[in-house]
């Protein structure tokens, strides 16, 4: 399965797709970190970007798990033993993309886009919400893809409706339903962010976990 994952890895930056999904990325980073954020507000700077992060981070995903035509993935498939096997390492895959971009921001954060470098705790909640940032985008972006939604308009649509779905509803006193996404926000203006992020991690974890088990399901009900 690892060597699984290392192909569809070297397969999506041979087909030159990861620029596509790196760009916006790229974009993004370079508007929000286009002014260093001011003394104090270093963190929340840090949280908003792990926030807008969520739909490039799935768009990413989506590009990496679309990147196999069908025919090859079946191949794939009887080749690992099992279909499991073949999903898990797309999965993967997509993971460390995912997590790889992130990763990115981070450090561009920090190198150019705050006045200064947080302290120790505040840090580590900052990476994080890069981390769980990460895992929400990789399972948006899953159950947005070609083997789940093989209409490409519809798969681009769902993916930013879902994105604005996350945000809305984490904004409304229904956050526990979605990834807390406007509590990561608030967690970091309102206070230490250290304080706020344990009870965040639950429902930050529990919705993209259960994404993915979606995905895997209904990928074992169809081709």
């Amino acid at each position: 399965m690892i060597a699984l994952t290392l192909f569809r890895l070297a397969a999506f930056t041979r087909s030159h797709r990861v620029v596509r999904a790196l760009l916006p990325v790229a974009v993004l980073l370079a508007l929000v970190y286009g002014v260093r954020a001011p003394l104090g507000q270093e963190v929340a700077a840090l949280t908003d970007t792990a926030v807008l992060l969520v739909p490039f981070l799935a768009w990413a995903a989506r590009s990496l798990l679309d990147t196999e035509p069908d025919e090859q993935r079946a191949i794939c498939a009887t080749a690992a033993g099992t279909p499991s096997r073949e999903v898990a390492a797309g999965l993967l895959a997509a993971l460390v993309l995912t997590s790889a971009f992130a990763a990115l921001a981070v450090v561009w954060g920090l190198l150019l886009g705050v006045s200064e470098i947080p302290a120790p705790g505040q840090l580590t909640a900052a990476v994080a919400l890069h981390a769980l940032s990460a895992l929400a985008g990789t399972a948006l972006g899953a159950l947005t893809s070609r083997p789940i939604l093989p209409s490409p308009a519809l798969s681009i649509m769902m993916l930013v409706l879902g994105f604005l779905a996350m945000l809305l509803v984490s904004l409304s006193p229904f956050a526990w339903l979605t990834v807390p996404l406007g509590g990561w926000m608030r967690a970091a203006a309102d206070g230490p962010l250290t304080a706020g992020l344990p009870g965040l991690a639950v429902p930050s974890l529990l919705w993209p976990l259960l994404g993915l088990a979606a995905y895997v399901r209904l990928r074992r009900a169809r081709p």
